[in-house]
């Protein structure tokens, strides 16, 4: 009883560390700017509905990219692990390579030279790059379940589909989720490319601030898109441990 009441505060205090810890990060880094005598084209940029905004284009790309690739990568890992061919396996892992093959900015451009620019390329860009971590891990977390589990299953009279959804994915969930969270970190960095077709993000800020050499905007950019990936990871990581089957 005593160790696990002991390891209760520690849990806490580690599910909370993260988000003070990117707090106080960006609490210091608003305190620094408002130190500055800031120019015209700074003001423009470093004022509240400025930063809300491109904040929230980027959020906006990143949890909908990552949502469609949850919907893509998933039901493909699945169907390519049921079929148990290893030609189909290879084939659907391929298309999976094409986006990662690629430099990011690459799949970007190139897609908007094709196609168009904005929102919907930048999506369709991210969600090509992040494909293949979820299906892979997706296949990964399957093959790792154990056979006899699955052989234990079938004795009781499960159907296939039932394994699959009551044993197979629930033991294979941790992998997946892991998959993911290294997707939505994936869509943090690279939806900063978005400015350069015309999506928004925050990357607007730190290109801007290249062009026009203002410091100060860059460190802001920089910073915020940090914290966002910081903190979309911590909570995907609380989120594993929430769903995660217990024993695991």
């Amino acid at each position: 009883m005593s160790v696990h009441t002991g390891q209760m505060p520690r849990l806490a205090l580690k599910r909370f560390v993260t988000p003070v810890a990117v707090l106080a990060v960006v609490a210091v880094l608003f305190l620094w700017i408002s130190t500055l005598t800031l120019d015209s084209i700074e003001q423009r940029t470093l004022n509240s509905t400025y930063l809300l905004d491109r904040t929230w284009e980027h959020l906006v790309l990143t949890v909908v990219s990552s949502a469609l690739v949850a919907l893509l990568a998933i039901p493909a890992g699945i169907a390519a692990y049921r079929v148990r061919s290893r030609a189909v396996r290879a084939f659907v892992i391929g298309l999976g390579n094409i986006g990662q093959a690629t430099p990011a900015v690459g799949v970007v451009i190139l897609l908007a030279i094709v196609w168009q620019t904005g929102f919907s390329t930048a999506l369709v860009s991210l969600v090509a790059y992040c494909f293949l971590p979820v299906l892979r891990n997706t296949l990964t977390g399957l093959d790792q379940v154990d056979h006899a589990t699955r052989e234990a299953a079938r004795g009781m009279g499960m159907t296939p589909r039932q394994v699959l959804w009551r044993i197979e994915l629930p033991l294979a969930s941790p992998v997946i989720l892991a998959g993911l969270r290294t997707a939505l970190v994936f869509s943090v960095g690279v939806a900063t490319i978005a400015t350069f077709i015309n999506a928004g993000g925050l990357g607007d800020m730190i290109v801007n601030g290249l062009k026009l050499q203002r410091y100060p905007v860059i460190v802001a950019g920089a910073v915020l898109v940090a914290s966002i990936a910081v903190l979309i990871d911590w909570a995907a990581g609380l989120v594993e441990d929430l769903v995660r089957p217990r024993g695991l």
